[in-house]
């Protein structure tokens, strides 16, 4: 668990409040003035000035409230690789100086914390303001790759690819390139060394959505196109689709084989998964 004490002035105490106002709990502590507790955040402003932030976000909130200096950064994240239907998403983008104040207006972190409305919000605006690459995998060219790839094989290859891409637009990609640590950065190049291009120089960590501005930007983007492309899905096929991998998207791939029939369902979901063997 991370942990980040600072002393803040009075102005950026009242702006933390205001931030977090409804997740403002009580505490017991007669030191501490103010308490906030939001998923993977706690926040403990004292009486004193002193902030303490603590949690798997507390790098990233805590340093957003801190005066150093923006650094440009490159990030990449995936979304629906968790999830029966919809297809594989994967987003890269950079982060100049100037998105600074864009980052800090919707205190964005890892989009697996936010939810869909605040992201259908935001979504487009970043896509409008922020240099990006975006890659999106449908079902059916995905159910024909993952014969030959494991889903760690095109997570792999998609976000080379979105590197790729920033260069080939003319953008120049910072050292500090960030990308969530999901096999390791010796099987991560294992994996693309059949690749005509690889991009190399990428800092692989865990959680590096919670810890790093611009793989949080790069997952809310992403996530922003998987959730337009489910609401495409449900408008072409008149029917509702949940998200992940439940009991109720079981319930979701009956309904679908039942109307449209089994050969059509590799157009909407990920087949290897158990859910298809749970409707044989």
């Amino acid at each position: 668990m991370s942990n980040i004490s600072i002393k803040l002035t009075k102005e950026k105490i009242d702006s933390i409040k205001n931030t977090f106002k409804e997740y403002i709990k009580n505490n017991p502590n007669e030191y501490i003035d103010t308490f906030i507790q939001k998923d993977g955040l706690t926040i403990s402003i004292y009486k004193s000035g002193q902030v303490v932030f603590q949690g798997e976000d507390a790098i990233f909130y805590g340093s957003s409230f801190i005066d150093t200096k923006f650094v440009r950064q490159a990030g990449s994240d995936e979304v629906g690789t968790g999830d029966y239907f919809g297809p594989v998403v994967v987003c890269a983008c950079i982060l100049e100086e100037s998105d600074k104040e864009l980052i800090d207006k919707y205190h964005i972190t890892d989009s697996k914390k936010m939810d869909d409305e605040t992201i259908i919000k935001i979504g487009e605006e970043l896509m409008n303001k922020v240099n990006h690459s975006l890659l999106i995998l449908d079902n059916e060219k995905y159910n024909k790759v993952h014969e030959t790839n494991n889903l760690n094989m095109i997570k792999a290859k998609m976000h080379n690819q979105a590197y790729l891409n920033l260069k080939s637009k003319g953008y120049k990609v910072p050292s500090a390139a960030y990308i969530d640590d999901f096999c390791g950065e010796s099987n991560y190049y294992e994996y693309l060394k059949d690749e005509k291009d690889v991009y190399h120089g990428l800092i692989f960590e865990t959680k590096a959505e919670s810890k790093y501005p611009a793989v949080a930007v790069a997952s809310v983007i992403a996530r922003y196109a998987f959730i337009k492309k489910m609401e495409e899905m449900s408008n072409k096929y008149d029917m509702f689709f949940h998200k992940g991998a439940s009991s109720e998207v079981d319930e979701d791939a009956k309904h679908f084989v039942n109307k449209y029939g089994i050969d059509k369902l590799n157009q909407v979901a990920k087949l290897h998964f158990k859910n298809t063997n749970n409707l044989l």
